[in-house]
C-alpha cells in the first residue's frame, strides 16, 4: 500500500512540474519580440497625369510597411502612397488634391535629420498628418525630401540626411530613406526613367516599440 501511495504522489508531483513548466513557457513566449524588418523597396510606381504647369491627377500607389508590398487601389490597409513627388499618408483629412486616396487610418509622420543608420529610435511625439493645410510630407524643392534641379535637367533628387519616420495606425514605427525617384535608381539620373521610387525602410512589428 505504501508503494502505491508513493507512486501516485510521485506521478502527481511530476504532473505539477509539467504544468509549471508549460506555464513558464507560455509566459516566456509572450515576451519574445519579433525581429525588425529592414529591406529595400524598389521601383514603386508613382505615375501622374498633368504636371509641367498643368493640374496633376491620377491614382496614388499605396504601400504597406507591414506586408512590404504595394496594395490594391481600393484597399484601406496602407501606410504611404505615391504620385509624382507627392506622398500621402493614411492619416488625417483630405487636402483637396485631385484623385487623392481616402484615409481610414491614423498614420503620422515626421522628417528626422540624420543618416538612416543613425536614426535608431523613433520620436515619441511630434507626428503630423495630412489635412486642409496640405500633405504632412512637404512637397516643393528643398522643403521636404527632395530638391528640383530646374532646367535643363529637371531632376528630382532626394536630399541626403532626411529620414521619414512613421507611426502606423496600429502603433508600430517605421523609418524610410528615399534613395531615388527614377526606375532602377540610376547613379546619375538623366530624367528619362519613369517615376518609380526606391527606398530603404525598417519596420518594427512590435507595437509601441520605438527602437530601430
Amino acid at each position: 500500500m505504501k508503494k502505491v501511495i508513493y507512486r501516485n504522489a510521485l506521478v502527481a508531483f511530476i504532473a505539477i512540474l509539467g504544468l509549471i513548466s508549460c506555464s513558464n513557457d507560455d509566459d516566456d513566449a509572450g515576451d519574445i519580440s519579433q525581429p525588425l524588418v529592414s529591406t529595400r523597396a524598389e521601383n514603386i510606381p508613382a505615375p501622374q497625369t498633368g504636371g509641367g504647369g498643368q493640374p496633376a491627377g491620377g491614382p496614388f500607389t499605396k504601400f504597406s510597411f507591414e506586408t512590404g508590398t504595394v496594395v490594391a487601389e481600393d484597399s484601406n490597409d496602407w501606410d504611404i502612397a505615391f504620385r509624382g513627388t507627392t506622398i500621402a499618408i493614411n492619416g488625417g483629412d483630405a487636402t483637396g488634391t485631385t484623385d487623392e486616396p481616402n484615409r481610414s487610418g491614423d498614420v503620422g509622420v515626421q522628417i528626422v535629420d540624420g543618416t538612416f543608420a543613425s536614426v535608431t529610435t523613433a520620436p515619441a511625439s511630434g507626428y503630423d498628418q495630412d489635412g486642409a493645410n496640405g500633405f504632412a510630407i512637404t512637397t516643393g524643392s528643398g522643403n521636404g525630401w527632395y530638391t528640383y534641379t530646374g532646367p535643363p535637367s529637371h531632376l528630382i533628387l532626394p536630399i541626403p540626411g532626411k529620414i521619414l519616420v512613421f507611426k502606423t495606425s496600429s502603433g508600430n514605427y517605421a523609418k524610410v530613406e528615399i534613395l531615388s525617384y527614377y526606375r532602377d535608381a540610376p547613379a546619375q539620373p538623366d530624367g528619362s526613367n519613369s517615376r518609380e521610387y526606391t527606398f530603404n525602410y525598417t519596420y518594427n512589428p512590435n507595437v509601441g516599440d520605438l527602437n530601430f
